[in-house]
C-alpha cells in the first residue's frame, strides 16, 4: 500500500496574497475584525484527512459536551452558517405556520435581516417600540393577545436580544421576568445571542444564568462577532420548544457539509475562556472610548455603554468628515446618532487615536 502524504500548502502555486493593510482599524462593526489566532490554529488542527459530512464528524459530536458545560445537560447545538440563519431556523422550529413573534422595534430580526424571518421563515413579526432596546412584561402585553382570533397571527414566541441592538444589557432578573410572563401565556422565549459573550462579560455571570436558568427556550449563539471566521449555532435549551430542528435547518439552507470547520471554531471559542477574554477586552475598549468622548464638548452618549458598542450624537458635518478617516455607521442620520463598535483586536492606541480624531474634527467647527 502506498504511503499517504499529507497535502500541504504551496503559496507559489496560488495567487493568494495579502490585499489589505493589516494595521487598518475602524469602528464600524465587530464583523470587520479578522479571526482570532487561536481560532485559526483550531481550524488547522481540524484539517486533513476525512471526516463524515453534515454534522456526523468528531468535532460536532464533541461540541455538544462543550455546549452543555455552559447551558445545561439538556442543551443541544445545531451549527449554522450565520446569525440570520440561526434566528430564522430557531424561530421556524418554534412556531406554527400561523405563528407570530413579538420583538422590539430595534430587533435585528426586524431591522437587519431583509425580511428573512417573514419571507423565509413564514412568520409574522409583532414589533414594539422601546426606549433602550429592551422588552418588559408590560411592553410584551401590547401584542400578547388574540390567540383565539383567526384573523390575527397567533403570538407564540417572544424574541429578545442579549445584548440588545443598542448595546444595552438585560439583567438575569429581567430575562427571568420575561420568560415567566411569556410562559404563563403559553408563549416560548428565543434569545438572539449575537453578542451574548459581551453580556456575560458585563454582568460577570455565566451565560447559563440569563439563559436556561432564567427560562429561555432557544438561543441563537453568536461567534462571528467574537473572533470566529464564520458560523453560529442554534442552541436548543428546552427540547419541547422546537420541532424537527434538523429538517428545518436543512430546509433553510443552513446545513454545512463540512460542519467540522464550524464546530471546531465554536469549540475553540467555548471550551476554555477565549469567548470571555475576547468579550471582556472589546467591552473594555468601548468603555475607554466612551470615557474619552464624554470629555469632548458637543459629543453625547445616547445609551448606557454595557457592551462593546458606543452610540453617540455629534454634528452631522463632523461625522461625515470623521468617516473619511475611520469607518463607522450612522444609526439615525437625521438625529445625528452614530454607532461605534469595538472588537477583540481593538487596541487602546486605536481608541485613543480615534478619540483624538473626534476632538480634532469637533475643534474645526
Amino acid at each position: 500500500m502506498a504511503d499517504r502524504k499529507a497535502v500541504t500548502a504551496d503559496p507559489a502555486k496560488t495567487d493568494a496574497r495579502r490585499r489589505h493593510d493589516p494595521e487598518l482599524r475602524g469602528f464600524a462593526s465587530d464583523n470587520y475584525a479578522g479571526a482570532h489566532p487561536e481560532i485559526l490554529a483550531a481550524l488547522a488542527l481540524a484539517n486533513g484527512g476525512h471526516q463524515v459530512s453534515y454534522g456526523e464528524d468528531e468535532y460536532t459530536a464533541h461540541l455538544q459536551s462543550v455546549i452543555r458545560s455552559h447551558f445545561g445537560s439538556s442543551a443541544e447545538a445545531f451549527p449554522v452558517f450565520n446569525g440570520t440563519g440561526a434566528n430564522v431556523v430557531a424561530l421556524q422550529a418554534m412556531t406554527d405556520r400561523w405563528g407570530a413573534v413579538i420583538c422590539a422595534g430595534t430587533a435585528h430580526i426586524h431591522v437587519d435581516e431583509c425580511g428573512a424571518p417573514e419571507r423565509v421563515g413564514g412568520l409574522k413579526l409583532l414589533t414594539i417600540p422601546t426606549e433602550d432596546g429592551k422588552l418588559t412584561p408590560e411592553l410584551i402585553d401590547r401584542e400578547a393577545w388574540g390567540w383565539d382570533d383567526e384573523h390575527r397571527a397567533m403570538p407564540q414566541v417572544v424574541s429578545i436580544a442579549q445584548t440588545t441592538e443598542v448595546g444595552t444589557c438585560y439583567t438575569p432578573e429581567e430575562i427571568r421576568a420575561i420568560c415567566e410572563h411569556a410562559h404563563e401565556r403559553g408563549m416560548k422565549v428565543h434569545l438572539d445571542g449575537a453578542r451574548i459573550a459581551n453580556a456575560a462579560a458585563t454582568l460577570d455571570v455565566p451565560m447559563r444564568t440569563f439563559t436556561n436558568v432564567a427560562g429561555v427556550d432557544v438561543l441563537s449563539y453568536g461567534g462571528t462577532k467574537n473572533g470566529m471566521i464564520f458560523g453560529e449555532a442554534v442552541v436548543v435549551l428546552n427540547p419541547d420548544a422546537v420541532r424537527a430542528m434538523k429538517h428545518v435547518r436543512k430546509l433553510s439552507m443552513q446545513l454545512a457539509s463540512k460542519m467540522r470547520f464550524v464546530s471546531v471554531q465554536l469549540e475553540a471559542l467555548l471550551a476554555k475562556d477565549l469567548w470571555l477574554r475576547n468579550a471582556q477586552h472589546a467591552n473594555k475598549m468601548a468603555k475607554r472610548l466612551a470615557a474619552g468622548v464624554r470629555a469632548i464638548d458637543g459629543v453625547g452618549i445616547k445609551y448606557a455603554v454595557e457592551s462593546n458598542a458606543v452610540f453617540a450624537t455629534l454634528p452631522h458635518d463632523v461625522a461625515e468628515r470623521l468617516q473619511k478617516r475611520y469607518r463607522f455607521y450612522f444609526w439615525d442620520e437625521a438625529a445625528g446618532l452614530v454607532r461605534w463598535m469595538c472588537s477583540f483586536d481593538t487596541t487602546p492606541e486605536d481608541v485613543d487615536d480615534f478619540t483624538e480624531a473626534i476632538a480634532e474634527e469637533m475643534g474645526k467647527r
